[in-house]
């Protein structure tokens, strides 16, 4: 009798590992069981023990995960869709103040340069100063390159704690965006800097690499980091949207919304530039032509629900993209005057603020 009960605990704790599974770390209810007499009371049975290592172990990747919500609960909407638009608002007045100030801190830090400069050249020189190399290279970056490298270090130091077993929830629940998920609003921004695998960590930094000198060329890297960041959240809405309405819910990261915004902005822009794929390089095709290539491929995966890719997002990101080069400048930041016209006097204000007159 006791090997037939053992049998039987066997296979439940191998179907509670399987709807575990399923349901995306979700603890499974216990059944109740008949109580033992004898010594067996003392403490768990081997297969209790067993049941309990397997939960622990039961830390599947973000892809396998099903969460548990009634579809099409379009309420909750609500309270993403007020964060995008808040968030949007906030990144683009910010980069407008941090480009006033850049300007303001301009003459100042030609100054410093040129005095740094000259010490440099008074200091004795050091062989084989690694600090100086790292300088060197530094310097041969372009400003869109410089730009991203902070973007590509953040998701690198995102991607190794995914790598760290007592963080795996915390990441499901903040770095992953998912419209069943507790945690509506963080992971929209979160899961832009979020990648699983290595794969597609590479590809998509390579791409955002690629297109860095060009997109911060033409916006101002004040101007592209709140470009970047906003289509990282309309994006991830796009993607809450497209999941409540079909009712395939399921989690989703990485940058490939946001860097499909950068992608369209510049393949908008600069239509008739050349591209080419890194693996076939003797094959190159316009970037009006690649943009609507890629919008024909996410519309179908869209359509006929493809899920190996997020396309909603993926088109979300691209429609951003081009909007804003036809129309989103225009609307959006040549109409911050006010609020750099509102923040010049608060800081001509405050002491040592460089009074009215100051620029």
């Amino acid at each position: 009798a006791k090997n037939k009960q053992d049998v039987v605990k066997y296979y439940t704790c191998s179907f509670t590992l399987y709807t575990q599974q399923k349901r995306g770390f979700r603890k499974a209810t216990k059944k109740p069981e008949p109580k033992k007499a004898g010594p067996e009371e003392a403490g768990p049975s081997p297969a209790e023990k067993n049941e309990g290592l397997l939960q622990r172990q039961a830390t599947s990747p973000p892809e396998t995960s099903r969460p548990q919500m009634p579809p099409r609960a379009f309420g909750r909407l609500i309270k993403p869709l007020v964060f995008t638009v808040g968030f949007t608002g906030c990144s683009f007045g910010t980069a407008a103040i941090w480009q006033y100030e850049s300007l303001k801190s301009r003459v100042q830090s030609y100054f410093d340069e040129a005095r740094a400069d000259w010490l440099e050249k008074l200091r004795p020189q050091k062989q084989g100063d690694v600090r100086k190399q790292i300088n060197i290279w530094w310097n041969s970056l372009t400003e869109g390159q410089r730009t991203v490298t902070g973007i590509i270090a953040m998701n690198a130091v995102v991607f190794c704690c995914w790598r760290v077993p007592s963080l795996q929830r915390s990441m499901m629940k903040y770095f992953t965006s998912n419209p069943a998920s507790q945690a509506l609003c963080s992971p929209m921004l979160l899961s832009t800097f979020s990648h699983y695998s290595l794969f597609h960590m590479a590809a998509n930094m390579y791409v955002l690499w690629s297109f860095s000198s060009s997109i911060v060329s033409m916006l101002g890297k004040e101007q592209f980091l709140a470009l970047y960041m906003s289509a990282g959240v309309i994006s991830t809405f796009a993607s809450y949207a497209c999941k409540t309405a079909t009712g395939r819910l399921g989690p989703s990261l990485g940058a490939s919304g946001a860097i499909m915004t950068v992608l369209a902005a510049v393949c908008t822009k600069l239509p008739e530039a050349k591209l080419a794929i890194i693996f076939l390089p003797m094959y190159t095709f316009t970037a009006g032509n690649a943009l609507k290539a890629i919008i024909a491929l996410d519309s179908a995966g869209l359509v006929l629900g493809w899920r190996f890719f997020d396309h909603a997002a993926h088109l979300g990101g691209a429609l951003f993209g081009i909007w804003y080069i036809w129309h989103g400048h225009e609307v959006i930041w040549k109409n911050r005057e006010p609020l750099v016209k509102m923040w010049h006097e608060f800081r001509s204000r405050r002491p040592g603020g460089g009074g009215n007159g100051s620029a």
